[in-house]
């Protein structure tokens, strides 16, 4: 049956074309922005967007831009953008794949030179959880590692392959072996966030008070810098130089990513940030954060010349760190995801 013509569409009705899409990866409900041509909408509503041929929620639609909602259920695909006129082309997307939930991480999560990944089950201060640290294979299989450490924190490896954990209820740096059994490996950090291992084996632990310590091979403590305190944690990475790239995320909208030199000196190295976490390094240097940009939640990447744009979207991250099999693993409050960035992460040892 022939349409009425209150529902017919033009014969010259633009096509809907995308030239871009910003970013390129997302998790799944983060928002995603479309730049391009005819994208608004017509008579009949907004467009329909397609991912990966999961119909996704437009938040906004002019001519030239398009946001929509990455569907929950959505995988890395194609993108594309449905009008009465027809079909635009389609762009590729990378949608992170969730690897097991339940979880409660405060800062990034670390990963073994195996490609095996650990994350926290951190809990309310002051409350023990059944397990403090779970184990989690590259194709998503979680498994309890460690238990009986109070709001298990920071995590990070040491040039021999051992896995240290903070406690930032306790104040103490526990040393986990391989079966998963911890010992104290260093006391007095208090408020105890993230940790990181330098090439030279210099274990540095922020306490979220306002100090971050350094422990050096001898397990020798010494009070490395002094920032402003921070209402979560200090989260921390370190490149081949010694020199420490630390967020501490506060009440301010426009917060810093520091760099303390090996020397201890201290300078924002990046402002603008909003609610800076969880950060790591590329091996070009870049430095990638789980923070707010400009309005808009999810990765950052901050390049060495201080450029900085949205290279993931997703809401509630709090960590990342790079795997050796070559994806970006990310620490959400409750959740860990893996996602392929084309991103290779720095290798220290």
């Amino acid at each position: 049956m022939a349409r009425s013509s209150s529902q017919s569409v033009p014969e010259s009705a633009p096509v809907p074309r995308i030239a871009d899409v910003t970013p390129a990866a997302a998790l799944p409900l983060g928002e995603v922005e479309l730049t391009g041509a005819n994208l608004g909408p017509h008579k009949f509503g907004p467009p329909a967007v397609l991912v990966d041929g999961e119909p996704a929620q437009v938040l906004m639609s002019r001519p030239a831009r398009l946001a929509f909602r990455v569907p929950e259920n959505a995988s890395t695909g194609l993108v594309e953008v449905r009008s009465p006129a027809g079909m635009s082309n389609t762009v590729p997307l990378r949608v992170a794949r969730q690897l097991t939930d339940g979880l409660h991480p405060v800062t990034s999560p670390a990963v073994s030179r195996s490609g095996m990944i650990y994350a926290t089950i951190s809990g309310p201060r002051g409350k023990q959880t059944p397990v403090s640290v779970v184990r989690i294979s590259p194709d998503g299989r979680g498994t309890p590692f460690v238990t009986g450490i109070l709001n298990a924190t920071g995590l990070a490896f040491n040039v021999e392959g051992d896995l240290f954990v903070t406690s930032r209820a306790e104040g103490n740096v526990y040393r986990i072996d391989a079966a998963g059994e911890s010992t104290v490996y260093a006391e007095g950090m208090g408020v105890a966030t993230g940790c990181v291992f330098d090439s030279q084996g210099n274990l540095f632990v922020g306490d979220r008070s306002g100090t971050i310590f350094k422990i050096n091979p001898q397990r020798q403590i010494f009070v490395h810098a002094t920032l402003e305190p921070s209402v979560a944690a200090y989260h921390m990475a370190v490149n081949a130089e010694g020199c420490l790239f630390v967020s501490a995320p506060s009440l301010s909208s426009n917060e810093a990513i520091w760099t303390v030199e090996p020397n201890g000196d201290t300078r924002a190295w990046f402002r603008g940030l909003g609610r800076p976490q969880g950060l790591a390094l590329s091996r070009e240097g870049d430095v990638y954060v789980a923070a707010c940009l400009h309005g808009r939640r999810g990765l950052v990447r901050v390049t060495r010349e201080g450029e900085a744009s949205l290279a993931l979207a997703g809401m509630n991250l709090v960590g990342v760190a790079f795997s050796p099999l070559g994806s970006a693993i990310l620490a959400t409050h409750d959740a860990v995801y893996d996602v392929d960035l084309g991103v290779e992460g720095l290798d220290l040892f």
